[in-house]
């Protein structure tokens, strides 16, 4: 009888380490899945390579894709991802602002070349008096949009708001440009609207229609970091092993080489 307890009792030793091997292989496991939030290509793109390269080091990089400009913040809010990759800063800003979240920029990853198209005139001094110009109806891109036309000579803005501007902040405009305000997602349809003169949009959305930079009216002519799509994490996050490979990878030769060669004529990197 002693015999057979002390075998019971062994073989229950050795099931239990192999169980508690298995769970410990299976948490080191998900310890090296990465959780990355994003909306659209090239985004999801970048965060795809940015995996390739991870498996270099162990890693995994889960893509999380989502279909609006909301869901890749709650979700990162939420702790449901680690890391998002779909925004500038001052639209993040926002988010924070709005939902009192604690979200933050890790690394900038690229500027993308954002401008004004026009399906009707070639030159900006052929856009009449009373025009319609479609804006996104966010107040981070609208401030963006708003300091081009500046920049163009098309209106003034109040003194000093810069890029931080709204339809509000417009002090002169001396060709009575009429203002519709669009979600970002849909100023690509704007485009052909019988009455609007002039959309501004990203590559990313306009490549929809097919037209792409080289096809803009004009362009913005001076770049401003805030606005370079960037890898965004929460406070709490932000200083994990986690984040400190997807910034690793993210920021990678790989990346960079993808950027310039695949998506120079739009995108420029920043990092």
């Amino acid at each position: 009888m002693k015999k057979l307890f002390i075998t019971v009792l062994a073989l229950a030793s050795i099931t239990l380490l192999a169980a508690c091997g298995s769970q410990e292989k299976a948490g080191d496991s998900a310890d090296k899945t990465i959780k990355v939030a994003s909306q659209t290509s090239p985004m999801t793109d970048v965060v795809k390579l940015a995996g390739e390269v991870a498996k270099k080091d162990g890693w995994t990089i889960e893509l999380v894709t989502v279909a609006d400009n909301i869901q890749y913040n709650e979700l990162l809010k939420n702790k449901e991802v680690d890391a998002n990759f779909a925004q500038h800063q001052p639209f993040m800003e926002k988010f924070n602002q709005e939902k009192d979240a604690n979200l933050t920029v890790i690394s900038k990853i690229y500027n993308a070349k954002v401008g004004f198209y026009s399906k009707d005139y070639q030159d900006v001094n052929d856009i009449p008096d009373g025009s319609t110009v479609a804006l996104p109806n966010d107040v981070s891109n609208e401030g963006r949009a708003l300091a081009i036309l500046a920049e163009e000579g098309l209106i003034t803005l109040k003194e000093g708001v810069g890029a931080e501007g709204t339809i509000k902040d417009v002090t002169e405009n001396p060709h009575d440009l009429q203002w519709l305000s669009v979600d970002l997602l849909n100023l690509a349809e704007a485009y052909s609207e019988p009455n609007v003169a002039l959309v501004y949009n990203y590559p990313t959305y306009i490549a929809k229609i097919g037209l792409k930079p080289s096809d803009a009216l004009f362009l913005e002519k001076t770049i401003d970091d805030r606005f370079a799509i960037s890898l965004v994490a929460r406070e709490d996050n932000q200083d994990s092993e986690k984040i400190k490979e997807l910034k690793k990878v993210m920021t990678s030769d790989e990346v960079r080489d993808y950027l310039e060669t695949e998506h120079g004529d739009t995108l420029l990197p920043a990092f």
